[in-house]
């Protein structure tokens, strides 16, 4: 569960950096921009059994990026590998590198609960806490931190329920159980709740796959919206969707002994109209496998 950093902070020491316990804040990427993800020869393992193979990619900062490739090739276990949930896995472990803004997320000194508070995560189908109202699921990371202020708290439930387009439909609800919502609904809080806790990164694993389509539709555009702000990388299986909110699209595929690994990576349009490599395109146009 992610849980509050406070204000971001360019002028962290080298003692304290985001990803240690007691940090302040993220410091900007060379660019300017935070949330710039690096993953140098990343291989991840459940026990012995290699699910990636040597993995160089890079995500870029404030913008959609579409992780896309048939079942089993480690979609899901890359983005769990980017705020170390991979390693929850008994026996799971990764070589290589993973880096956030430059600093290696598996570096001897970062501590894990830290860097979740900067990488937040929405998972499959919504997850909201289910002995809690909407208010205190929005606010549930918040406080786990320092004590703020009623107004402070107030605020940041509302922020939160916006930027989740979700304000309008329950600002009249609050102190509701969260699992009355609709699905959709309950995703949309399971995405206020990170949101509210000012992460750079925001992983999604088919995010709308549980959902009808109306309620896809706005998980969609709400995406469309966050990109602005935040690093966002989504799994799916839906071409469709892959094409409609990503700016950019890894491909990944398997190798005969099941490991994942990275086919190309490009823009969207360049990846659905003009793929570098016949195993992108022959995913694409359906004649995989």
């Amino acid at each position: 569960m992610a849980v509050d950093v406070g204000p971001r902070d360019s002028g962290s020491s080298p003692s304290e950096t985001p990803l240690t316990e007691g940090a302040a804040g993220a410091p900007a990427s060379e660019s300017g921009a935070t949330g710039r993800l690096s993953i140098e020869h990343m291989s991840a393992y459940y026990g012995a059994f290699c699910a990636i193979r040597d993995l160089n990619l890079e995500i870029v900062p404030q913008a959609v990026t579409a992780i896309i490739g048939p079942s089993g090739c480690g979609k899901s276990t890359f983005i769990r590998t980017i705020n170390r949930m991979h390693e929850l896995v008994p026996q799971a472990h990764v070589e290589g590198a993973v880096k956030l803004d430059g600093e290696d997320v598996y570096g001897p000194d970062v501590d894990p609960v830290a860097l979740r508070r900067i990488v937040g995560m929405v998972f499959q189908r919504p997850n909201p806490f289910p002995t809690m109202s909407i208010h205190d699921n929005v606010l549930a990371g918040i406080r786990l931190g320092a004590k703020r202020p009623r107004a402070e708290l107030e605020g940041i439930v509302e922020r939160s329920l916006r930027r989740a387009a979700l304000w309008d439909e329950v600002k009249g609800k609050l102190k509701e159980n969260a699992t009355a919502l609709s699905g959709g609904q309950q995703q949309r809080l399971c995405i206020a709740r990170a949101l509210a806790v000012e992460p750079e990164v925001l992983l999604m694993d088919e995010p709308a796959s549980a959902l009808d389509p109306i309620a896809t539709l706005r998980i969609e555009e709400l995406l469309s919206e966050l990109r602005e702000d935040y690093t966002i990388v989504i799994v799916t299986h839906n071409m469709q969707q892959a094409g409609r909110i990503s700016d950019w699209t890894a491909f990944f595929t398997m190798d005969e002994g099941r490991a994942g690994y990275l086919v190309e990576v490009g823009a969207t349009s360049q990846i659905f109209t003009s793929p570098t490599q016949q195993l992108t395109e022959d995913y694409i146009s359906g004649r995989f496998g």
